[in-house]
């Protein structure tokens, strides 16, 4: 299986049916800024609505549906994980504080205990092991929620970007948003420029990654056989190996930097020129005009 063409997972697919190519980058930039900021001390109702507006722009951006399918169920299936174990990790623990309360809390605490559990199963025995009891309370639903979204929506909404974007482009937004920070003398066209070279990097670690598991396919290993101790072993050797491939393909591309005497960086090359049309001055209101909604409901609807 190929990889890099099943989960296009940081990579910029060709194309032109996606209305999410046309929107201009910088607006791009802000929205999934938005993503990536606003979910910071927000409630889990806010969460949640991030992920449904992310499926949402997902079902109805009109990319192939080849192009994110896979990559989406993976995501959604280690969101609902890592949430789900998050929240068997985070149940039933008193906190540190509950000792330093009044005493006379104690009723209220009794009292409010049925609205502060949301599930209890009590102590069960099935053959010769005892399960239970166990206690669902609302603050560890509420930190398993916001687990499993935040880490939905900061790894889908770049994926998005990425997928529709390229990469010069991106370089070019960062460049516009950056440029009072040269007037101190920061070096922001390197900076940009080792972004670039990070973003093109993504393709060679999932063409390594893809090279290793031919090469476990192709030799056959029987991990039952070998045990645990050493299938782990194993384990351990495959992932040294991939790590040994990228830092040899990082050490190539910086022995061919070097060997260059002068390189030149003009990062206002890097945008792409698009013709103007009705529909992207539309696309681009549009998208000004959610970037508004979305900053008002935040302050409206997001808070703890």
């Amino acid at each position: 299986m190929n990889l890099i063409t099943k989960f296009s997972i940081g990579q910029y697919v060709y194309g032109n049916r996606s209305w999410l190519r046309i929107i201009d980058i910088r607006l791009k930039i802000i929205m999934v800024m938005i993503f990536l900021i606003t979910p910071i001390w927000a409630g889990p109702i806010w969460r949640l609505s991030l992920v449904v507006c992310l499926l949402l722009i997902t079902f109805l951006s009109l990319l192939p549906s080849r192009v994110w399918w896979r990559s989406l169920c993976v995501l959604s299936s280690l969101s609902l994980l890592i949430g789900f174990i998050t929240i068997l990790a985070s149940s039933d623990i008193q906190s540190l504080d509950s000792y330093l309360r009044s005493p006379n809390e104690l009723q209220v605490i009794v009292e409010n205990n049925k609205e502060w559990n949301i599930l209890q199963i009590p102590s069960q025995k099935i053959w010769f092991i005892n399960f239970g009891p166990y206690n669902l309370s609302r603050k560890a639903l509420e930190l398993g929620i916001k687990t499993s979204t935040l880490i939905f929506t900061l790894v889908h909404s770049v994926n998005l970007m990425l997928l529709t974007t390229l990469q010069e482009d991106i370089v070019w937004g960062l460049n516009w948003f950056l440029y009072p920070l040269r007037k101190i003398g920061l070096p922001i066209s390197k900076w940009l420029f080792q972004l670039l070279i990070a973003l093109r990097f993504i393709p060679l670690v999932q063409e390594e990654f893809q090279n290793i598991i031919k090469s476990v396919s192709v030799r056959s290993i029987n991990f039952r056989n070998l045990g645990l101790k050493k299938s782990f072993n194993i384990l351990l050797i495959l992932v040294e190996r991939l790590f040994q491939n990228i830092f040899l393909r990082i050490d190539q591309g910086a022995e061919s930097l070097l060997s260059k005497k002068k390189i030149i960086i003009k990062t206002n090359r890097f945008r792409t020129v698009y013709p103007s049309k009705s529909i992207n001055v539309i696309l681009n209101t549009l998208s000004i005009c959610f970037i508004f909604i979305a900053i008002y409901l935040r302050k409206l609807y997001g808070a703890l």
